[in-house]
């Protein structure tokens, strides 16, 4: 029940789609312009690098928000299951940001919203997360693949801070479920960026600058 609790709850929050509402907030449907993505990349390269800032900021908190409670309630209640519980409120923010069902399941892709759910999680997983993203933004400008990069990433530190005892006391059983939800939720980033991934093999993916005239050359 509490999983199944946790889940609904990060789906509520994910619902909030940042990119829409900022958006429209000035005078731009950004599910028509660009790439059509309500999402942070799109934003970004539609209305530039403070639109893309806000974006990301939004989509992040709505994954830091319920995971907070969920570890302050939840969490408290039962400190071994805590990170377990903070995994369903970030799967379910992801859910709910990438398929809102007021917009037909068509959402984001979830990558800010996962970069939420890594800051609440271990600010290890944090620090590494921004080399890998950054580190191959400033060097090939692909969003696609930072984002992936940083999902597998995610699922190696997982696994090795579970196994080393560097999460916690966390019986093997719950660990083990920890594992499943991260390989789960890095099979449905891949899934999300399919096309991303076909672009790059034909290498015709387009790529991302902070510099919006930039964008709008390439």
């Amino acid at each position: 029940m509490e999983r199944v609790f946790c889940l609904l709850l990060g789906y509520v929050f994910g619902l909030f789609q940042t990119a829409i509402i900022y958006g429209k907030v000035h005078g731009v449907d950004i599910t028509k312009h660009g790439s059509g993505n309500p999402g942070t990349t799109n934003t970004l390269r539609v209305m530039g690098a403070k639109a893309g800032g806000m974006v990301l900021l939004g989509d992040a908190l709505k994954t830091i928000i319920p995971i907070v409670i969920i570890r302050c309630t939840l969490g408290a209640a039962h400190p071994e299951m805590k990170l377990l519980y903070a995994l369903y409120v970030g799967a379910g923010a992801i859910l709910g940001h990438n398929y809102p069902f007021y917009l037909k399941f068509k959402g984001g892709k979830g990558i800010a919203a996962t970069a939420g759910l890594i800051i609440a999680f271990n600010p290890w997983f944090v620090l590494v997360g921004i080399i890998v993203f950054f580190g191959n933004f400033f060097i090939t400008h692909y969003v696609s693949v930072g984002s992936l990069l940083v999902y597998i990433t995610f699922m190696i530190e997982m696994v090795l801070f579970g196994q080393k005892g560097w999460l916690g006391d966390i019986p093997q059983v719950v660990l083990n479920e920890m594992y499943i939800i991260t390989f789960l939720l890095a099979c449905l980033a891949f899934w999300k960026h399919r096309t991303n991934i076909v672009k790059l093999i034909h290498g015709n993916e387009r790529k991302t600058y902070l510099s919006k005239d930039k964008n709008k050359a390439e």
